[in-house]
């Protein structure tokens, strides 16, 4: 079954008074995210639990609009499922052989469509809809938002990592993973520089200089708390 949260239903239950039972579709109220080359699922599903087998369900792009210079134009579907299997005379040829359903869970309500390698041109607003369910809430949209490259790690003789973003917000999120994995502030240690001092620091000492000198070698400390991530973000 599905768990409902109240978060869920809120918006839809602003806008419609529900009859005790009625069947509903739900979407998801916060952007799906993913990195090109991801497989992604758009959730959806019935509540209460439902059947959907034997229905007609629709998954399309609404912000796509057919040409009004051709009457005979039409929006594709990104997916159709009728007559319990797929139609994919339908379908865009960009999601051809990239879009599937669980046809297994449809006879629990579960109408999540599963994009395969998505790209930045499959940004955009997705909207689910079931034509003949007897409900007066038969659609849900979902919004899914490709940004960046994936991350790619290249191992030669001594390990480097390659990496490009085209978002500010994957990169730091990134780099506080890092820090936080490597630089933990429980885990702080004191590096003693034992490099070679510059030249300008081996110079003869002034017979008429007190200041007292410390003999100790200077110490770097690293701390993932101490690092000024607003200086570069």
């Amino acid at each position: 079954g599905f768990d409902l949260s109240y978060s869920t239903l809120s918006s839809q239950c602003l806008i419609f008074h529900l009859f005790p039972g009625e069947v509903v579709v739900i979407g998801s109220n916060l952007p799906i995210i993913a990195a090109p080359g991801d497989d992604v699922l758009l959730p959806c599903h019935l509540a209460p639990m439902f059947d959907v087998q034997g229905l007609t369900v629709e998954w399309s792009k609404p912000d796509l609009k057919p040409d009004p210079s051709d009457r005979l134009s039409r929006v594709e579907y990104v997916h159709l499922y009728r007559d319990r299997q797929e139609v994919p005379d339908m379908k865009m040829a960009s999601y051809f052989r990239r879009t599937e359903l669980f046809m297994d869970d449809m006879k629990h309500g579960n109408i999540s469509l599963k994009i395969l390698n998505v790209s930045e041109e499959d940004n955009g607003r997705y909207r689910c809809f079931i034509p003949k369910l007897q409900s007066r809430v038969k659609a849900a949209v979902v919004e899914l938002v490709v940004v960046g490259e994936k991350i790619c790690f290249v191992f030669n003789s001594f390990p480097t990592f390659q990496a490009s973003f085209t978002n500010r917000f994957r990169l730091c999120w990134f780099l506080r993973c890092f820090l936080f994995c490597f630089l933990d502030p429980n885990n702080t240690k004191n590096l003693t520089t034992d490099s070679p001092l510059h030249p300008q620091i081996l110079q003869t000492p002034n017979p008429q200089d007190t200041t007292p000198r410390n003999s100790e070698s200077p110490t770097v400390q690293l701390s993932s708390a101490s690092f000024p991530f607003e200086r570069y973000f």
